[in-house]
């Protein structure tokens, strides 16, 4: 059965959930790729606010499609997210708390994730419209040079999400095939 959470999602509740959790996600979240990240993290090094209230806060890994009409958004599949590994720290120890994406994470990321209360989500990959359907709201938030990988703030219903990484750095990319292999 999932466990239905919803933004913003404090470190205390993110230590609740488990590798392995299915969950679905409800409320606030924002989009960013590589390009909105070393941005984020420049202003982070300038001492400059970030363009939307990053603590306790939910990054999902996505450059949606064109919105096609009568659509909320396009097509919005996570993009993998070793792309973001260089900058993941820095925004998880300025309070996020949530990444929502595809494939492994480096330790530095977990370490981070570890040291304050931040989960690693895993979406469906290859069924972007399926997520798109979760979106009830978007607005464009920063950075439209960037287009599809601008920053956009969406309001999601439902989402449904893996629990890849917890906060205690229990890895499914790692546990999932030990468990398979030892027959479990």
């Amino acid at each position: 059965m999932a466990i239905r959470i919803h933004t913003p999602l404090t470190p205390e509740e993110a230590r609740k959930l488990k590798s392995g959790d299915s969950v679905l996600l409800t409320g606030t979240i924002y989009t960013a790729r590589d390009a909105a990240h070393k941005r984020l993290c420049e202003l982070v090094a300038k001492g400059e606010p970030l363009p939307f209230p990053v603590e306790n806060a939910i990054i999902y890994f996505v450059g949606p499609s064109p919105t096609m009409p009568g659509q909320v958004i396009g097509s919005c599949g996570p993009t993998t997210s070793y792309r973001m590994d260089a900058y993941s720290p820095t925004l998880i120890r300025c309070g996020l708390t949530g990444m929502i994406g595809k494939g492994r994470r480096g330790p530095e990321v977990i370490e981070a994730m570890k040291e304050c209360g931040a989960v690693y989500f895993g979406a469906i990959g290859g069924a972007a419209a399926l997520m798109a359907e979760c979106v009830t709201g978007v607005e464009l938030v920063a950075y439209p040079d960037l287009e599809s990988e601008a920053i956009r703030r969406l309001e999601v219903v439902d989402m449904p999400l893996t629990v890849v990484i917890d906060a205690e750095g229990n890895n499914l990319y790692e546990t999932g095939p030990a468990a398979y292999l030892a027959g479990k």
